[in-house]
């Protein structure tokens, strides 16, 4: 049966996974390493690990997250959605800040 998950991803989305699994491709090559090598060290099956490399959306997010870390990019991972990086997130906290700040007043003071 057919995932509907790769029905329902907008294009840009499914362009972004293209081009990380021909990323992750081309930093596999560049480090010599074969398909076999890449879904030995994951843990996965070799159907899984070529997934991988066409940016498969129904591939579990743990299995790229080991992708990553067995190409040495496990760091970029934790920089994705930053919340220092979250410009957008920032610019949504500033609008919520109160316009004047008081001083609560103390139980039982009138």
């Amino acid at each position: 049966m057919r995932s509907t998950v790769t029905d329902t991803l907008p294009p840009r989305v499914k362009r972004a996974l293209g081009k990380l699994g021909a990323d992750i491709a081309l930093a596999r090559k560049k480090r010599s390493l074969t398909i076999m090598m890449m879904a030995e060290r994951l843990g996965v099956a070799k159907s899984t690990y070529l997934k991988i490399e066409k940016g498969d959306p129904t591939v579990a997010m743990g299995a790229y997250a080991m992708t990553f870390f067995v190409l040495g990019f496990d760091e970029a991972l934790t920089q994705i959605v930053d919340a220092h990086r979250d410009e957008q997130g920032l610019l949504l906290d500033a609008e919520r800040l109160p316009k004047r700040v008081r001083v609560p007043k103390p139980p039982g003071a009138i």
